[in-house]
């Protein structure tokens, strides 16, 4: 079923966003997961304030993300990178 993905791919990008807990002051923790076809094509959290958002570090680790599906655990800081 489609929202139990949904909400796996969402856990993971939780999971992601705790890993900023005391490091990313006064910027929200932030994780996020690129899908593509049901596979994890790319992930990234927001490391430390003043370092790049997680949704720029999954884009730089999925390489191609065309097609796939941003799971954010925030909304889109970055949205003029993707």
């Amino acid at each position: 079923m489609l929202a139990q993905q949904d909400a796996f791919y969402m856990a993971r990008a939780i999971q992601l966003a705790k890993r900023g807990r005391y490091t990313t002051d006064p910027n929200p923790r932030v994780g996020c997961v690129l899908v593509r076809n049901g596979v994890v094509i790319g992930e990234g959290w927001h490391v430390k304030a003043g370092l790049g958002h997680a949704e720029v570090e999954a884009l730089k680790n999925a390489q191609e993300a065309q097609g796939a599906t941003a799971y954010v655990t925030n909304c889109l800081c970055d949205f003029g990178a993707l």
